[in-house]
């Protein structure tokens, strides 16, 4: 039988009966996720979500019109929380183009964006045939706002360093489809490829393309940032 998870149960105690709709609603989509993880979306149901949150089926015709739409509000809920951190780890970076498009970048591989339960979300929705509309229905703009602020960001690093050549439409896909594979990596092959080595293959790239504004060395395993200064990583 699927267990409550400890977040859920801690939830339920503190709160009771009296959680706010809101609460409510993100304890469903985190118990999605959880669900999504372990069975997959096929596996996935209405039975699975509400055990791993510990509440009624009752609370997700509630908060959710049926199963389909409480799967595309934890895919939402993914995208929008992703698009608010590269944002703010952008803004957080300065005026520096260098500098935001490595947050940008890195900011794909912090682990509250890239835990294997998370990925497990997206790649069922890539691999679903029949959940694919709806990825591109409800990310498409948030993907495109991505893509277009990689794109400036690359032709500002084009026209400051004159380097001859280069297409920032091109190098923007190559970044898009790194962020994606590393990713598969990073799910598919935990014990031999995280997150650290992603942000170093991801700097190695930034400093054969531009190689006047990032240096060789922080390329390299030994030199990647760690998760979060001073902490430990959290587990994949």
């Amino acid at each position: 039988m699927t267990n409550v998870t400890p977040s859920a149960a801690r939830t339920n105690k503190a709160a009771g009966r009296t959680a706010s709709k809101e609460v409510r609603r993100q304890q469903l989509i985190d118990a999605t996720i959880e669900s999504i993880a372990k069975y997959g979306i096929s596996g996935t149901t209405t039975t699975t979500v509400t055990r791993f949150a510990g509440l009624s089926i009752g609370l997700i015709n509630f908060h959710f019109k049926n199963k389909e739409t409480l799967l595309e509000e934890t895919l939402r809920y993914l995208a929008q929380d992703h698009t608010a951190h590269w944002r703010k780890r952008i803004k957080a970076a300065g005026d520096d183009p260098a500098a935001q498009l490595r947050a940008q970048g890195e900011s794909h591989f912090h682990p509250d964006i890239c835990s294997r339960k998370k990925l497990a979300v997206w790649f069922n929705f890539y691999g679903e045939a029949q959940y694919r509309a709806a990825y591109r229905r409800i990310v498409a703009e948030m993907d495109d706002e991505r893509w277009d602020t990689s794109l400036g960001l690359c032709a500002k690093l084009i026209e400051q360093g004159g380097y001859g050549g280069l297409n920032a439409s091109d190098i923007a896909d190559t970044l898009e489809g790194l962020y994606d594979g590393f990713w598969l990596n990073i799910m598919i092959y935990p014990d031999g490829f995280s997150r650290k080595k992603a942000r170093a293959r991801l700097l190695q790239y930034l400093c054969m393309v531009f190689p006047r504004h990032f240096d060789a060395l922080e390329g390299s395993a030994g030199n990647a940032p760690s998760e979060t200064p001073g902490a430990r990583a959290a587990p994949i």
